[in-house]
């Protein structure tokens, strides 16, 4: 089947179980579908394979825990009123990019995907930024593990069925 199509249909099949696997047994560690669909896409733009998904992991867990960082020093910097959490964020934003020249972190959109996803998560759920941590970098680590399939079975599906296989 064409590359396209099969891929189309992986990744369908798999988004399927992903979400059950997240609405239901991972629902109670705080686990998150979207965290994931952003570790899995950005598996792709790291450019898949085994690179793509340490990329993913490291940069995203990286950034989550910079995002993390980020929104405590917002609480400590209370007497700069409406621009506390601006500066902080601006500080998050510095490291993440200033820590990109080390080899393993240099995928800074990586980084910035991370600190999305917790200071989403942080938002969205009233959770302080540690308690967010553990949930949102497994669910990185799942999203991204779930890329890695999702090509993997795209992969298989693409290749041709030699007439000597099939009568096997």
């Amino acid at each position: 089947m064409p590359s396209l199509i099969a891929l189309a249909v992986s990744i369908g099949l798999l988004a399927t179980a992903a979400t059950w696997l997240f609405l239901g047994p991972l629902a109670a560690m705080l686990m998150q579908i979207w965290q994931a669909f952003i570790a899995w896409a950005c598996f792709f733009h790291c450019g898949g394979g085994t690179e793509g998904l340490k990329k993913t992991v490291l940069c995203m867990s990286f950034g989550a825990v910079v995002g993390a960082l980020s929104i405590i020093l917002a609480g400590q910097l209370g007497t700069l009123g409406a621009f506390a959490a601006p500066v902080a964020v601006g500080i998050g934003a510095t490291v993440i990019v200033l820590a990109a020249h080390l080899g393993f972190l240099a995928t800074i959109p990586g980084s910035v995907y991370g600190f999305a996803a917790i200071a989403g998560l942080i938002l969205l759920k009233g959770l302080t930024p540690l308690d967010a941590l553990v949930p949102t970098v497994l669910s990185i680590v799942v999203g991204a593990a779930f890329g890695f399939a999702s090509a993997k079975l795209g992969e298989m599906l693409t290749k041709p069925v030699s007439l000597d296989t099939a009568k096997a």
